[in-house]
């Protein structure tokens, strides 16, 4: 696929995801599986990489360490989970709400019920 095609997708997706679960040294609550439909990898203007996707994980937390250039936003499809900074405050979301996670950003991701998001990260 061309960088600048179209692409459409959806939930649920068809084909077999890349399966994985947090690294042992991340692990905060649970062992979650989590699962994700990668459907874009693109170079894009001043950055090194666009990716785009579906993911969809069981509930537990783990600690997440963005890149200096790293951003992510999603989309909750289905489920809920909890964004949190390591102050102890976080940003919640559910089906068709969004969360922006910044450059620089360290915390940890929970996944309060299953969840499936719509992800597009740029770094």
């Amino acid at each position: 696929m061309a960088a600048y095609d179209l692409l459409s997708f959806g939930h649920p997706m068809d084909g077999t995801p890349d399966a994985s679960h947090p690294s042992p040294d991340r692990r905060m609550d649970g062992n979650p599986l989590r699962e994700a439909w990668n459907l874009m990898d693109a170079p894009l203007n001043g950055a090194k990489t666009f990716s785009t996707g579906i993911w969809r994980s069981e509930p537990g937390e783990w600690a997440i360490v963005m890149g200096p250039t790293e951003r992510e936003v999603f989309t909750v499809l289905e489920g809920r989970c909890r964004v949190r900074r390591f102050d102890g405050s976080h940003e919640e979301a559910g089906p068709g709400q969004s969360i922006h996670i910044p450059p620089g950003f360290t915390g940890s991701f929970q996944v309060l019920e299953p969840m499936v998001k719509v992800y597009v990260i740029v770094e």
